[in-house]
């Protein structure tokens, strides 16, 4: 067997695999005699059909067979001791006769390779790292609803603006029948209004729906649908009350700020204003990590600029699926996924470049705070150490749980490595004012 190469230029080449016929025709003797052996034809007792009678019905079949294992064999087998890095899988030739029986069997292959890059962090514009911070407003929200959900309920005749309606919500077309909770702020029409505010427990009020709610976020939360389902909701929505309360709110004293935050954690209403700044300040962390994430890979697909075998990709898109693609679909594809195959390159060369692999210590750890973490949030306190080893055991025997966490774990390490070596510069906003800066909504 011979195996050479022809570049046409830097982004492709031609591999040629010359295969002689002794390298596979012992295989396909083995398989010929052990059909033989297994042929039932009439007129032939079992295991006496003459050779010549399976070879012609059967001989260029095998022949294939083999000759496809030897050429996906020795096809990787060779890419990896030559180390050529390719994009796609190598396509093969085809070609309109191919002679089974010939001495020599000769097979091309087209190669789109991975072109050679630098990444170069060091460029004089600045990402925007956001720092989002909690305002007032946020702030003494929270506050309040610590004081509503540790507070008390004080049974009323009427509702007034801010008390809690328990009802029956009921809506027989769109077969939709609710209890939820609400108050007078989320409704909207003068005459909706004065009718709940003489309403009592046990009142059935009937509204028409489409003018009930300010806003459909709560329709649809109240009503257990989705926003976009909302429109097929015809006619009116029938209210039934249960209950009318005030909800007293609690006072801020060590008791609540105990119950909160743990036998003196905080003890003043500043501390306690500090700690819920912390948790929403922690809780929009996120947000700001995904927008650098996301900043960070167009800054880098914007100012790498190398190459792609366009037309190979193209044509590998074509002919990879479960299904092949028309040229114009092939093209569609490739415009939609070049940014992705462009940052793949990238992100891949800085992972090898900065030794950032995951290393297999670390999946393990990293699988286990998350467990911990998980467990955390249901009140459990951490297992032991044996017991947790495994749980991580039984989470990791699951391929695609393995990945989302694999994916997870890497783009923390890239996070970090960006926020290490990226050209940032640090920028302290609201929240309204980053949705507003970063995503350009008011």
């Amino acid at each position: 067997m011979k195996i050479s190469r022809k570049d046409n230029d830097a982004l492709n080449a031609l591999l040629t695999i010359d295969i002689d016929r002794k390298d596979f025709s012992e295989k396909v003797d083995v398989v010929l005699s052990d059909y033989r052996k297994q042929a039932n034809i009439p007129g032939f007792r079992k295991g006496h059909v003459p050779m010549g009678l399976i070879k012609k019905q059967y001989e260029t079949a095998v022949t294939a067979e083999e000759v496809n294992k030897l050429l996906q064999e020795n096809l990787e087998k060779y890419l990896k001791e030559e180390k050529i890095d390719i994009l796609g899988n190598p396509l093969p030739v085809m070609k309109e006769v191919l002679d089974w029986t010939a001495e020599t069997l000769s097979f091309d292959f087209e190669l789109g390779l991975s072109p050679a890059f630098e990444v170069d962090l060091s460029g004089k514009k600045k990402i925007t790292h956001y720092q989002i911070t909690a305002d007032d407003k946020m702030i003494n929200e929270q506050l309040t609803h610590y004081q509503k959900q540790h507070g008390k309920l004080i049974p009323r005749e009427n509702p007034k603006d801010d008390f809690e309606i328990n009802a029956v919500l009921k809506n027989e077309a769109a077969e939709i029948e609710v209890t939820a909770t609400f108050d007078l702020t989320q409704i909207t029409g003068k005459r909706n209004l004065e009718e709940l505010k003489k309403a009592t427990v046990g009142s059935k009020l009937s509204f028409a729906f489409k003018k009930l709610f300010k806003e459909d976020a709560t329709a649809a939360r109240l009503l257990g649908v989705a926003e976009d389902k909302l429109k097929e909701i015809e006619g009116d929505i029938a209210i039934e009350i249960k209950e009318i309360n005030e909800r007293e709110l609690a006072e801020l004293n060590q008791e609540l700020f105990d119950k909160l935050f743990g036998p003196g954690t905080v003890k003043s209403e500043a501390e306690m204003k500090e700690k819920i700044k912390e948790g929403i300040e922690k809780q929009f962390q996120q947000q700001s990590e995904q927008k650098l994430l996301n900043d960070v890979t167009e800054y880098l697909i914007d100012n790498t600029s190398f190459d792609l075998p366009a037309e190979f990709l193209k044509k590998w898109m074509q002919n990879s699926g479960k299904e092949p693609l028309t040229a114009v679909q092939a093209e569609e594809e490739y415009e939609r996924s070049e940014k992705g195959i462009r940052y793949q390159l990238i992100e891949g060369k800085l992972i090898m470049k900065h030794d950032l692999q995951i290393k297999f210590e670390e999946l393990k750890d990293y699988a286990k705070e998350m467990i911990t973490l998980q467990m955390a949030q249901y009140g459990q306190p951490a297992p032991p150490e044996e017991e947790l080893d495994g749980i991580v055991a039984r989470v990791m025997s699951n391929q695609e749980e393995t990945r989302r966490i694999s994916d997870q774990l890497m783009s923390n390490k890239l996070l970090d490595f960006f926020k290490a070596n990226a050209p940032l510069k640090e920028k302290k906003v609201t929240f309204d004012a980053f949705v507003k800066e970063a995503y350009g909504k008011a």
